[in-house]
């Protein structure tokens, strides 16, 4: 098959570009490079030159990131109070010098989606938290007593931290106390998403049309072989596919036909944006793909961003907040203070769903002012009556008609 061949051609090329590289620096990320069953070494670089696995990761982080984050304290009614701490300044301003809160939020989310786990340093003056400060290339190993311990290189030395001093943020996992790696696991699959890119890169580079033959009735010596040869190159790829070539001493040139619908190169190409969004727990129309007879837009896709908002990133919130609480917060705090990321602005995007449900949640005496001006992320009304629980009167006993 001339695709089989395309996507070996493809494969050979990456991995003499790899080979290649071998003497210079190594990305940590990398350095656990698998090769794949299409040929292509995947580590975290070679994937995140797949647009579709850059788009997921950049979604996901972003959507974390843009969040808004508090520090709260539980009230004995069971209500919660915002309360501003060190620990408030250093999540929501600046976890360390010359970085936002947004930029930290956004690398800590991204490491967890494309490895499984997210690791910063605490930075302490004794006993206080002062700030976070990103790892990268971080190689974990527990010991005996079931902790762990975190492994670095740290400006050309390597260093060692005991769990005591890391905030660890996992991703899924199998209850091992690390995540598990979505690079890893899904090597294969993105390894046939880089072959089939170069695969296409070859066939647009030859302008849609696989290598020909040059036949003659005669014999060519090798100088005129080497001629030859030298002029069919300037006839090579789809930039020279207007020119006309002119063929003498009975030279006949013959075309190999191909298409991208004979190799089914598109149809691989649609499946691997799936099967990316698919190892990322992302849907297509998160990244601008919408799958064979779906739009862009419409109740269907609103429908799948509510999904993708409870399946997805919820459980990525709700991991960092337990983390948080766990190794951030002081021990002798935790039953009352907790961090939580408003997930209500996720919800800002459709008005007018938002403003029906919180009238329906008056309308029934359901939620009072105070609690729905909260869902708005909205400070309490002053007003004593905007703690009350209002009802309908329409539907009165007829004989009450015009009573007050």
């Amino acid at each position: 098959m001339i695709a089989a061949r395309l996507i070996k051609a493809a494969a050979r090329a990456v991995r003499n570009e790899l080979a290649a590289g071998q003497s210079g620096w190594v990305n940590a990320n990398d350095a656990a490079a698998s090769v794949t069953v299409s040929g292509v070494a995947v580590g975290q670089s070679t994937a995140m030159t797949i647009s579709a696995a850059f788009d997921c990761v950049r979604k996901n982080a972003q959507a974390v990131a843009t969040l808004p984050l508090a520090v709260y304290e539980r009230q004995p009614d069971g209500s919660k109070h915002r309360i501003e701490t060190d620990l408030s300044e250093i999540l929501t301003v600046s976890p360390c010098p010359g970085m936002t809160a947004v930029d930290y939020w956004e690398g800590m989310a991204a490491q967890t989606v494309l490895n499984g786990n997210g690791y910063s340093e605490r930075l302490e003056i004794g006993n206080r938290l002062v700030g976070l400060r990103p790892l990268q290339g971080v190689t974990p190993r527990r010991l005996p007593n079931g902790e762990f311990e975190y492994s670095f290189i740290d400006r050309g030395k390597r260093e060692v931290l005991p769990a005591q001093k890391v905030f660890h943020v996992r991703g899924f996992g199998a209850g091992t106390g690390l995540g598990l790696s979505a690079i890893k696991y899904g090597a294969n699959a993105f390894g046939a998403a880089v072959a089939a890119d170069n695969s296409a890169s070859e066939v647009f580079k030859s302008g849609l049309m696989a290598s020909g033959v040059v036949t003659s009735d005669q014999t060519l010596t090798d100088p005129q072989r080497t001629t030859l040869e030298r002029i069919l190159e300037t006839y090579r790829g789809s930039k020279n596919g207007g020119k006309i070539m002119a063929l003498e001493a009975g030279l006949k040139f013959q075309p190999l036909q191909m298409n991208p619908e004979d190799v089914q190169l598109l149809d691989t190409r649609r499946f691997n944006v799936e099967d990316v969004c698919r190892w990322f727990g992302t849907p297509p129309v998160i990244v601008g793909h919408a799958a064979q007879g779906q739009t862009m837009w419409g109740s269907g896709v609103e429908a799948i961003m509510l999904s993708w908002l409870t399946l997805g990133l919820n459980p990525s919130l709700r991991k960092i907040e337990a983390q948080a609480r766990l190794d951030l917060i002081p021990r002798e705090r935790r039953r009352r203070w907790f961090v939580e990321f408003n997930r209500e602005a996720l919800l800002q995007m459709d008005s007018k769903a938002k403003g029906e449900f919180l009238s329906k949640m008056a309308s029934s005496a359901t939620m009072t002012a105070n609690e729905r001006r909260a869902k708005l992320n909205l400070p309490p009304h002053s007003d004593p009556s905007a703690n009350d629980l209002l009802a309908q009167g329409a539907m009165l006993p007829i004989q009450d008609l015009g009573k007050d």
